[in-house]
Order: structure tokens, then sequence, then C-alpha cells
């Protein structure tokens, strides 16, 4: 009985989490980066210029890069042949990161989180990099599959950071047109 309970009250706080994205809106221009280098963010991008965004991806953004937008889209995950292709370590690519998000938070410019890579980009070191961006999202976009054992929800519950949840990458693109409209 208490697990069934515990199901309801889970569901009403991520349905109301996501009742609040209603009314929440984001601005124009975007600014798209990665977290972890994976390839996740040129989809990102295609998806965003379908939808008619004003968007801008530059891979490896740093704070500087920011000036003039008023969104942040990060796109997180883990990509061992991404860092190597950008020819950086983890370590470089979290302080890159990090200081992107402190720069970001400063200037009051909110982060997106877009997670469309499935179990591809969940556990081991990807993690590091969606937790990072999670952690600091006005709003999180996610591929159920990167949901199953309930990561992002968990948070998004936690921190009451609206969350949409969707089954596959191509159903991303209307909710992240839907945010700046």
């Amino acid at each position: 009985m208490k697990t069934g309970i515990s199901t309801i009250v889970t569901i009403m706080i991520l349905f109301l989490a996501g009742s609040s994205l209603l009314a929440q809106k984001f601005e124009q221009p975007v600014l798209i980066s990665s977290a972890g280098q994976s390839a996740d963010v040129k989809l990102v991008k295609m998806l965003a210029q379908r939808q008619g965004l004003n968007a801008t991806t530059v891979l490896m953004a740093k704070p500087d890069d920011l000036t003039g937008f008023k969104t942040l889209v990060i796109v997180p995950g883990f990509s061992s042949k991404g860092l190597g292709a950008a020819g950086i370590s983890q370590q470089d690519e979290i302080e890159r990161v990090q200081s992107l998000i402190k720069a970001a938070n400063n200037l009051k410019i909110p982060i997106v989180l877009m997670h469309i890579g499935g179990n591809a980009r969940r556990q081991g070191q990807s993690d590091s990099f969606n937790q990072l961006v999670a952690d600091n999202s006005k709003y999180m976009l996610v591929v159920k599959q990167g949901d199953e054992d309930g990561f992002f929800s968990s948070i998004a519950s936690t921190k009451n950071i609206p969350l949409t949840l969707v089954e596959k990458i191509a159903e991303t693109a209307e909710p992240l047109g839907n945010l700046f409209k």
C-alpha cells in the first residue's frame, strides 16, 4: 500500500512540475553546447533548426561565448571519441562545463538540459556530466530510455525542475520549440 501511495505522490509531483512548464518560457537567442562532447549536440542543433529557433551551436562554449544569448541549452553525454577529437581530457571538459554553468548562472541565463542519448549516455562517465547539468538546469527534456532508473526524474522532483519525458528523439522537437513560443 505504501508503495502505491508513494507512486501516486511521485506522479502528482511530476505532473505539477510539468504543469508549471506551461507558464515557463525561455527567450532567444539560444546557445547550444555539449557537456562531454557526444555527437548528440549535433542532433539537438538540427531539432532547433527545424523549430525555427534563433540558435547557435558552439561545441566547446566558454563563458565569453554567452554574450548576447538569453538561454543556454546543454546536451550532456560523455564520448571518449568526441573528447579525443577535441584534444581535451575528461577533467578539462568537466572544468569547462563548470565554468560555463557558473557564468550562465551569474548572468542569469537559464540552462535547459536536453538528454537525448538514452542508455548509451547514462551511467559511468556520462553521469558526472548529466548530474552537473541537471543540478543547474531550469528545465529538462529527456528521452525516456535515459531515465529508466529515475535519475532525471529524481533530480527534477527534488529540485522542483520541470521535466518532459518523450519516447523518441524526434519527439523532443516540439517541446523544445514550445519552450520559446
